[in-house]
């Protein structure tokens, strides 16, 4: 028998693997959140630290608001006992089907304390930070899923040039699209005098071609996971620019 002996001296232990943390709640049908942050927020220092919770398709407001119900528990087994600088939820449409608000409250049960970050707070906070008022939006999803994002803009205040959905119900589907195909698409959701462009969805790879849209389109483009992604650096104490794009350029949310 191999004779295993026990090191004389115990490692030093350092306070974290890396200077920042942040959780990310998770569709368990997602193809694209972790790919996105990973690619932005990884190498500026901020590990990401991902749950996932159940989801079954179609994309619809009932099966968005069932998600509800299992935030909590998915927030908490993210490093459970650990802080995190903050936890992100990866689904706009039921963040706002759900309701934002409610939503941040669900999360924060699993992680007192902790800041939430959802798309919608996102994008609301960079929309804020560039001064956009007007907008055009563009979603993967139905007319029905689709009503309800328009409604929660019109609501902060914010004027819809255009609106823009592709009818589609599958988010695995919805992570597929072809970027030269997003970009185009983005391109004709845009609107004359339109401020921004938003492009909802954290399945959609948007984040990966913001700099593409925002020369196709002309104006600043956010989507969802580059949006997420921009408030939670700023969260960390993290600035510059992580990723191509307008939003970046900006410091911190208003």
């Amino acid at each position: 028998m191999t004779d295993i002996h026990i090191a004389q001296h115990a490692p030093r232990l350092d306070p974290r693997p890396v200077a920042h943390r942040v959780g990310l709640v998770a569709l368990s049908t997602d193809h694209t959140s972790e790919v996105d942050y990973a690619r932005i927020l990884c190498p500026a220092g901020i590990g990401v630290y991902v749950n996932r919770i159940p989801f079954a398709n179609p994309v619809t407001p009932e099966t968005l608001r069932a998600m509800e119900g299992d935030l909590a528990s998915g927030a908490a087994l993210i490093l459970p006992g650990e802080d995190l600088d903050a936890v992100i939820y990866g689904c706009t449409s039921a963040s706002v089907c759900i309701g934002d608000a409610a939503v941040r409250a669900q999360v924060a049960k699993g992680k007192p304390g902790c800041p939430v970050v959802t798309p919608v707070s996102g994008a609301l906070a960079g929309l804020r930070a560039m001064g956009a008022r007007r907008i055009s939006v563009l979603t993967p999803y139905t007319l029905e899923t689709s009503r309800p994002m328009a409604a929660m803009f019109e609501a902060e205040g914010l004027s819809i040039d255009r609106f823009t959905c592709l009818n589609m119900t599958d988010d695995r589907d919805m992570a597929r699209i072809a970027l030269d195909d997003l970009v185009e698409l983005a391109a004709g959701a845009v609107a004359s005098g339109s401020e921004a462009l938003f492009i909802s969805c954290t399945a959609v790879r948007a984040a990966s071609v913001i700099d593409r849209i925002e020369a196709a389109t002309g104006i600043a483009a956010l989507s969802s996971n580059y949006a997420a992604a921009w408030q939670v650096a700023r969260l960390c104490g993290v600035t510059g620019a992580l990723a191509p794009g307008h939003l970046m350029t900006f410091p911190g949310t208003p």
